[in-house]
């Protein structure tokens, strides 16, 4: 039982009174009520804000990912600029198709290019979604 929901009750008022040891009368402890209907109304708001959140925290994973893969280049050795340049570009398109749920023409607005640029450099890198 919490101790926060838990109140003292006089037995022969119903008002509450502080717990004292003094007392020489019985106490009765009951549960304070709460409406079944906040709690599901609760979890109901909760469920909406991390159905409405889960976007950002893939944009957010995708993004870690992307830095993991650039801190693990040895810079060292050298890096193809045309190959990182691309793989760039397919995970771009790729993020705007899954935001637009595969709409071409709402991921080049995205994007800002046109639909049939988008259209030819997927066909082109062979971009499936």
């Amino acid at each position: 039982m919490s101790f926060e929901r838990a109140a003292a009750v006089d037995p022969v008022s119903p008002r509450l009174r502080e717990s004292s040891s003094s007392s020489s009368s019985p106490v009765q402890l009951r549960i304070a009520e709460h409406p079944v209907r906040d709690r599901v109304q609760r979890l109901v708001t909760l469920a909406l804000s991390l159905l409405n959140e889960a976007p950002n925290l893939a944009r957010d994973k995708a993004f870690t990912e992307a830095s993991a893969h650039l801190k693990s280049l040895n810079v060292a050795e050298g890096i193809d600029f045309y190959k990182e340049v691309e793989r760039f570009e397919i995970e771009l398109i790729r993020l705007a198709l899954d935001r637009t749920h595969g709409c071409q023409a709402k991921a080049a607005k995205l994007l800002q290019i046109k639909p049939t640029t988008l259209n030819s450099k997927i066909k082109l890198l062979g971009i499936e979604y």
